[in-house]
């Protein structure tokens, strides 16, 4: 009894600062500047890597990633019909918003709030109320992991009505669409060029659904006219501080996890002790 009263007293509150210290590192690591101060809210270039699937070098470029702002995209692509050389960028006045980074560095600062909401000489009275404290972090860390890991599935249509083609200047050609978005610790650009299905070909039409990455062949319909997907180029590029989040993600879990297993070992013992 009186070890459980020290774990409630003492280990847990000393877990708690533990994880508010390793959160707020993650936290800076999605820091916007705050008066131009902080490692991660400096503009960070990137360049750009082909994905090992690609075969020829058809895209480079540069990616500038200011917290969770692409601030700037330089992208070249080679057109394999042709060998022609196109080269768009961002419009000087725009940013594309990382919904992905967003929603992660919320969910950081809805467990932080969890650790943090109580009165600093607050005492937990029993094993439950610490579980239940636990299940309510892990679940917020669960989801900004998520977040970081399983990037959204869009349909074609989706991607070419999507604001990010109006990004760039010159204007994308109607045969070119593209998508960024994280995967795990990688920031990732699609690029899909695309031909006109002619009415004649369009008896075996089949709409392709919702999909992290198309593949040659996809099929959809946009704007009265229907495409099919010709060529794919994924490249992408590593972002350091997004690895470093997610150590911290997984360094937290493992901590809420041993502190509910010594809970749990505690209350196991209470609930089948002999009289």
């Amino acid at each position: 009894e009186e070890e459980f009263k020290w774990l409630l007293q003492e280990e847990v509150h000393a877990v708690l600062k533990q994880l508010q210290d390793i959160l707020k590192e993650a936290s800076h690591r999605f820091a916007l500047p705050a008066g131009g101060s902080g490692a991660a809210g400096k503009p960070e270039n990137f360049m750009l890597h082909l994905c090992s699937h690609s075969s020829t070098d058809q895209v480079k470029g540069v990616l500038t990633l200011q917290g969770d702002a692409l601030c700037q995209a330089d992208v070249n692509l080679k057109m394999p019909r042709n060998n022609q050389l196109l080269h768009f960028a961002f419009r000087e006045d725009k940013q594309w918003k990382l919904q992905q980074i967003q929603d992660a560095r919320n969910h950081v600062n809805q467990a932080i709030y969890l650790l943090m909401n109580r009165d600093v000489n607050y005492q937990f009275k029993t094993g439950s109320e610490v579980l239940k404290l636990m299940d309510a972090v892990m679940l917020q860390l669960s989801r900004a992991r998520n977040r970081l890991t399983t990037p959204a599935t869009l349909t074609l249509p989706e991607i070419a009505s999507s604001g990010l083609t109006k990004m760039f200047t010159p204007a994308l050609p109607p045969d070119i669409l593209v998508n960024f978005y994280i995967n795990l610790n990688k920031l990732c650009l699609t690029v899909y060029q695309l031909h006109v299905l002619q009415p004649s070909t369009t008896k075996n039409f089949k709409p392709a659904g919702g999909s992290i990455l198309h593949n040659p062949g996809a099929m959809f319909e946009f704007g009265n006219q229907r495409y099919e997907v010709s060529h794919v180029h994924k490249v992408e590029c590593v972002v350091p501080w997004l690895n470093d989040a997610l150590v911290f993600f997984t360094v937290s879990l493992q901590l809420c996890q041993q502190l509910k297993d010594k809970i749990s070992v505690f209350s196991s013992y209470w609930n089948y002790r002999p009289y």
